[in-house]
């Protein structure tokens, strides 16, 4: 009997660690810093600018070991808004290193991160992050910096570029999503959502110009809350998909006309949603995941074919819902960010909010797929 419970025992360690090597799941509570030192950490949480229950992911994506996460000011005491975790990590609870260093990190210094509020990494390993200046969010605003969108190359940690968004944007201004490509010359362009003005900002990143693409009335409806984009690579062309999330029908455009500044006219309606849906991300190809308000089923949806033909291909455990999808490249999956952030908006979540990376089932198409 006791050697039939020791082989158990060994047998469930095998199935934790071999869960660990796939680096299956990641998960944490709060914000739980690697600090400089104890002292560091100690004089944050004594001025109110570390309160761990402030601090929650909402964005992520990632590179080989390494998942990359957007931390946003929504309430002060959040001391770092940029950081990232190891897949590889040991024990209970994630580590969240600020990224690229501490000193990016520095609240009211212009040129350090306030509030990034997404990110999203290229197939040339440059991390584009979107900060709008503004910390405090859900409680009292403050604009602390102009709003910018920064690009990291990862493999040396050094910033490459900072695109200035002052003269595309208003003080009603609310930026919300960040995705870039490569034109077929290789010029990088970032496009950004711009929810209160309707707009998609467009940056053409080597000549150092943007604009500002208005949207035609029918793509908000009544309300201009969250206005999602994702690109969807085809094998001609590439699309930006366009939806709020109170609109009825889903829009894209072809990223070419973008490029081009002419994008009057060109953008198409695709369908009606039926529902409130909730975009979470792309495989980095032509599919889209998405969730309904409030529901924890993810669907994954090949853009082109029927709505209706979505697959659902992962759910949340209770208590979670998922907030993003991204592509794990080096391990052809897909992996999902999720948290129990409606609890957060509630202030109801004791110590922090219960946050995670998980994998789900989908995988990521080849690359020869999505050129």
């Amino acid at each position: 009997m006791i050697a039939r419970l020791l082989l158990l025992a060994l047998g469930l360690l095998y199935v934790k660690a071999q869960q660990q090597n796939t680096c299956e799941l990641i998960e944490w509570t709060g914000g739980h810093y690697v600090w400089p030192n104890e002292a560091t950490k100690n004089i944050y949480r004594s001025s109110g600018r570390y309160i761990s229950r402030n601090v929650i992911a909402t964005r992520a994506q990632v590179y080989r070991d390494e998942v990359y996460l957007a931390l946003p000011r929504y309430k002060a005491g959040v001391p770092a808004t940029l950081a990232r975790v190891s897949l590889r990590q040991r024990g209970c609870e994630a580590d969240l290193e600020p990224y690229p260093c501490w000193a990016a990190q520095e609240e009211g210094d212009s040129s350090s991160f306030q509030s990034v509020v997404d990110i999203y990494l290229d197939e040339n390993q440059i991390l584009w992050v979107l900060d709008t200046g503004v910390v405090n969010s859900l409680e009292a605003p403050v604009r602390k910096a102009a709003p910018k969108v920064v690009g990291i190359n990862i493999l040396t940690q050094k910033k490459v570029k900072t695109l200035d968004l002052c003269g595309l944007v208003v003080p009603a201004s609310r930026l919300q999503y960040v995705v870039s490509e490569y034109a077929p010359d290789g010029r990088p362009f970032v496009y950004v959502s711009d929810a209160a003005t309707r707009s998609i900002l467009v940056f053409d990143v080597a000549g150092n110009k943007g604009y500002r693409v208005v949207l035609p009335n029918a793509v908000a409806g009544s309300r201009r809350d969250v206005l999602y984009i994702a690109l969807i690579r085809k094998p001609v062309n590439n699309f930006l998909l366009i939806t709020y999330l109170s609109g009825a029908r889903f829009f894209q455009i072809k990223t070419d006309f973008l490029r081009a500044g002419c994008a009057a006219g060109k953008i198409q309606d695709i369908g009606a949603k039926g529902a409130k849906l909730v975009i979470l991300g792309t495989d980095n190809g032509s599919a889209l995941f998405f969730r309904y308000e409030g529901r924890p089923e993810v669907y994954r949806w090949e853009v082109g074919t029927i709505l209706k033909s979505a697959e659902l291909v992962y759910k949340s455990p209770e208590n979670y819902l998922t907030t993003q999808a991204f592509p794990d490249v080096s391990r052809r999956r897909v992996r999902v960010l999720e948290s129990n952030f409606h609890d957060f908006l509630k202030n109801t979540v004791g110590c922090g909010a219960s946050q995670r990376v998980s994998l789900m089932i989908s995988n990521v198409p080849q690359p020869s797929a999505v050129c």
